[in-house]
């Protein structure tokens, strides 16, 4: 994989992804709606609308590897979810199958489960209860990356990505904290990884209180570093009362976001 495509670059992670991945790689092209820099002769900086199809077919000429970050990052209506986060991830999974890209990396979320209690752990095998609309569009992610894998024979891995900070800041955290630094190595092993066909994985840091189990870490050869624990006492007692959705569903506070459901009926 010498080639290399993020989608998104402009964002929160995108940004992280290209410092940390700077001067690896023959080619690396940022894509985003807003402007990027590009730094060096091995880069390059493109505007591109993942809603475009024929901006995302420019976008992969000669590409690897797609790392798939662009779409609306957070809940929000379902007029902006539809569009950015269903329908260009669609996009992007096409254009990659006609352009000849060998591997594509989702950016999940850990949303796709965000309804299985905080007493539970989670593994990538548990049925998907996603916990709002920017949840569904990842289970939705997940899906047509398995069709492609399937279908097409593109390698695919999805990222169910935890809480990504600089450090934590509430006690959720401490179980779904992903540090900078883990995200980049993280994204690196996928796409560095022997070939593989389809897979899951959480994208989390090596946290003591983490709820998720990771099998396919190892599988790429991702090995966490940073441990939410260092600052568990910088966000004690930064937790929502007891009964709120947000304490007690993975989800946290996506949970409770227009929430009038009964939790007594939620196994």
């Amino acid at each position: 994989m010498e080639r290399i495509l993020i989608t998104g670059a402009a964002g929160q992670i995108g940004r992280t992804l290209h410092r940390g991945l700077a001067g690896r790689y023959k080619l690396l092209r940022l894509a985003d709606i807003r402007p990027v820099t590009a730094n060096g002769p091995a880069e390059e900086a493109i505007e591109c609308d993942v809603t475009d199809p024929t901006a995302l077919a420019a976008a992969m000429r000669g590409v690897d590897c797609v790392v798939h970050l662009a779409g609306v990052p957070r809940e929000g209506p379902w007029e902006a979810i539809l569009p950015n986060n269903i329908i260009g991830t669609y996009n992007t999974f096409e254009a990659a199958r006609r352009n000849g890209v060998r591997r594509v990396i989702f950016a999940s979320s850990n949303h796709v489960i965000g309804y299985y209690r905080t007493t539970q752990r989670a593994g990538i095998d548990v049925l998907p209860r996603p916990d709002s609309r920017y949840g569904v569009s990842k289970v939705f992610g997940e899906a047509i990356g398995r069709l492609y894998a399937d279908k097409h024979g593109l390698s695919v891995a999805c990222l169910r990505i935890g809480s990504f900070r600089e450090r934590p800041e509430d006690e959720r955290q401490l179980a779904t904290w992903v540090s900078p630094r883990d995200m980049v190595e993280l994204v690196r092993c996928a796409i560095e990884a022997p070939e593989f066909h389809y897979l899951v994985l959480y994208g989390v840091s090596a946290n003591a209180r983490a709820r998720w189990d990771n099998p396919a870490a190892a599988r790429i050869g991702f090995v966490p570093r940073d441990n939410a624990e260092d600052y568990a006492n910088e966000v004690a007692g930064k937790a929502p009362p007891a009964g709120d959705p947000a304490a007690e569903f993975h989800g946290g506070s996506f949970c409770a976001l227009e929430w009038t459901g009964d939790a007594r009926r939620i196994d």
